[in-house]
């Protein structure tokens, strides 16, 4: 963790640059297939993902399947100037270029980063990213303002499954791997008339996980257990009307005892805490195209979760410390939404000013209700409803020369209440949009320019509330926080060349940040804790480049690689509280500035890189790098990850209908830390050190092998 190690460090991914590079010059051999064309399905039109003027990354099937990624996380690695944090069973809160949240306990939380699976709405519910018989995973950096609205000032992660085939088909899988891990799934499609066609899929997948818990004498208290299922239904009416039908199943019941002194996979709790959702969702999407004006796409979706967070607070067994401490936490947090979406497409008939132009105009209704209760002491509810109108219009200015505007306004009213009497409601109007240039270099390149606004709503302190009445260090300022907003300012360069062998893009960006929503903290000397709070800071400023290469050396070889860089800074921004800053147990606090520190989980650069190879023509082997910089893991103390390297391997067999892997993961057994904490002087939690001031860390993925194989009816 020290700066040598940084500093050597940062060389690597200019190294690996340098390799790409060579690996490219020295691999120009003719191949006589290009690469598939990707269909971006999150925009208000569905376009080629070359042909979408914004940063964006996808993700298909055979990467999904190539990572052995059964959930989202493992996929997120993949994309630039993406991170994740654990403090749970898996990671699942996403910061896209160092916006985002990183934990939720009691207040609730408005997301910067949506998260829709197969136009389900999953924001903040990471667990149920599942890529159960998943098509792609599209990655939208910057705000999305105009697309998605209040809960997208970082991007937007959209899923989307397999649909219906017209085919009867089956298809049967598993894997073992090391730590008892092992997944089955089954997936079966076809058609049931002319007009109906159906597609199941399930899933369940174990693992005891990587933690010895040696109090316990147990090696599954940080475990995976979960069982997804996915059915659809595909109904063409007629020529005019589509309807396709979702229903998905989601029963996680993780482990979480992940926490030791020591920072080692050894834990010494003697009540291990866990991670659980059961989700039950479904979504109706419908495309009419009756008249000659315009089409309609709609999609209406409803989802119920029950979730349940708890740990062992004090990390260790009855008996450890001298004074007999012992605590757990738990959070019961039940979440209802529902959601429906309406637009209008403009045909070739209805394209406006003399047929330059084309539209887009549409309705957004979603509502959501939360419910919390903690340690059966603390209840509180926060429902939301959000309205919004959007639109878009593309004006061919020129034969190469395009512009597209768009604007959502979006209105939003919040009501929180809590066991402990504290109501509170927020009304707030709020927009977005972007207006974009897009100028075609050939039939194959586009260059554009692009200035989005993004907003995050403002909200509610509801345990700031409670605990002024015993605190009286905090003021009635700090029970509401504004409404962020953000201008992304954005240049890019996409295309394909080399007969579509090579497809690269490459953007460039600055973001400005007004009324930064960052947490803050205020010393309470009556029960000698903490009480955090959410409060606006001056402002931040990013800027970053992103770059993505596909490139097809040989018919037998593939190049593949990313890299974003990031500088992600707060702008005059005053702690109220730093944990470094602390002076003693009285709690007289130093503010201190945190204008130009790095944001938390904001690395400074990542990257991706590999290679696939067909030894034979049945016989694939697949070679992957990635790595990632140290970052801060919070704003409120200084304890920092250590930037590290990881070297994945796979290869492949593939039969006539079936094909078996053999895999690695993290080959060199690197340790990779996912979330940390610091613990000062005044508050240390190690008596077997004299409490001394130490920082405690979450493991990452140790080196992992395992098998996996398939069989297609």
């Amino acid at each position: 963790m020290n700066s040598s190690t940084r500093v050597n460090s940062s060389t690597k991914p200019l190294a690996c640059a340098i390799g790409l590079a060579a690996a490219l010059a020295s691999s120009l051999a003719a191949a006589e297939t290009g690469l598939e064309e990707v269909v971006v399905t999150s925009q208000l039109r569905e376009t080629t993902q070359l042909d979408t003027p914004t940063s964006v990354s996808v993700l298909g099937a055979d990467a999904i399947e190539a990572r052995g990624a059964t959930n989202l996380e493992q996929l997120l690695n993949l994309a630039p100037n993406v991170n994740f944090s654990s403090g749970a069973s898996r990671g699942r809160f996403v910061q896209i270029r160092g916006i985002g949240e990183r934990s939720q306990f009691i207040d609730p939380v408005n997301p910067s980063v949506g998260l829709l699976v197969d136009g389900i709405d999953f924001t903040g519910l990471g667990l149920a990213a599942s890529t159960l018989d998943m098509q792609q995973v599209e990655i939208l950096r910057g705000p999305q303002g105009t697309l998605y609205g209040a809960n997208a000032l970082a991007g937007l992660i959209n899923m989307t499954s397999n649909a219906p085939s017209t085919e009867n088909f089956a298809k049967v899988s598993a894997e073992a791997a090391q730590y008892g891990s092992r997944t089955l799934s089954a997936v079966t499609s076809g058609p049931l008339s002319e007009q109906l066609a159906y597609r199941f899929a399930v899933q369940n997948q174990q693992s005891d996980g990587y933690v010895h818990n040696r109090f316990l004498g147990r090696k599954d208290t940080n475990n995976i257990d979960e069982t997804a299922a996915r059915g659809k239904l595909s109904y063409r009416a007629n020529d005019e009307l589509q309807l396709d039908f979702t229903l998905f199943y989601l029963n996680a019941d993780n482990g979480y005892d992940a926490f030791t002194l020591d920072n080692s996979r050894n834990t010494l709790s003697d009540q291990p805490g866990w991670d659980r959702q059961e989700t039950l969702a479904g979504a109706v999407s419908g495309l009419w195209s009756g008249s000659d004006l315009f089409t309609v796409k709609s999609v209406l979706s409803a989802a119920s979760s029950d979730t349940e967070y708890g740990y062992d607070e004090d990390w260790v067994h009855v008996g450890f410390h001298p004074d007999e401490y012992v605590s757990t936490d738990n959070y019961l947090r039940d979440r209802d939404n529902l959601s429906a979406d309406v637009r209008l497409v403009s045909t070739d008939a209805s394209r406006l000013f003399g047929g330059s132009t084309g539209w887009v105009a549409g309705i957004y209704l979603r509502t959501e209700e939360e419910a919390l209760e903690r340690n059966a002491s603390f209840s509180s509810h926060f429902d939301t409803d959000n309205a919004a109108l959007y639109g878009q219009l593309d004006t061919a200015l020129t034969e190469r020369l395009a512009l597209i505007t768009g604007l959502r306004l979006e209105q939003r009213r919040a009501d929180y209440r809590d066991s402990l009497l504290v109501a509170d409601r927020t009304d707030e109007n709020l927009w977005g949009g972007n207006i974009t240039l897009q100028f075609a270099l050939d039939e194959n390149a586009l260059i554009y320019g692009t200035v989005s606004r993004g907003y995050k709503a403002g909200g509610v302190n509801g345990r700031i509330i409670s605990a002024s009445a015993s605190n009286p260090a905090i003021g009635s300022d700090t029970f509401l926080f504004d409404t962020e907003h953000m201008l992304n300012y954005e240049l890019g360069i996409k295309g394909d060349w080399l007969e579509n062998r090579l497809q690269a893009q490459l953007a460039a960006f600055y973001q400005d940040r007004s009324d930064v929503q960052a947490k803050q903290s205020i010393f309470d000397s009556e029960d000698f804790s903490f009480d955090d709070y959410l409060a606006n800071a001056a402002g931040g400023r990013t800027t970053g480049l992103e770059a993505e290469v596909n490139f097809q050396a040989s018919d037998d070889l593939r190049l593949f690689a990313t890299l974003g860089w990031l500088n992600a800074e707060f702008e005059d921004f005053i702690s109220s509280v730093h944990v470094d800053a602390r002076d003693d147990y009285t709690g007289e606090v130093t503010p201190i500035s945190l204008n130009g520190r790095d944001l938390a989980h904001a690395p400074n650069y990542q990257y991706f890189t590999g290679a696939e190879y067909a030894l034979t023509s049945n016989l694939t082997a697949r070679l992957e790098l990635e790595g990632k910089d140290d970052f801060y893991f919070s704003n409120s103390h200084n304890e920092k990850s250590t930037a590290y390297e990881l070297v994945n391997a796979r290869l492949t067999y593939r039969g006539d209908s079936w094909d078996v892997s053999l895999w690695g993961r993290n080959l060199t057994d690197e340790v990779v830390y996912t979330r940390g904490f610091y613990f000062s002087n005044q508050f240390g939690n190690n008596p077997a050190n004299g409490y001394a001031p130490e920082g405690y860390y979450q493991l990452g993925e140790p080196r992992v092998a395992g098998i996996s194989g398939s069989y297609t009816f």
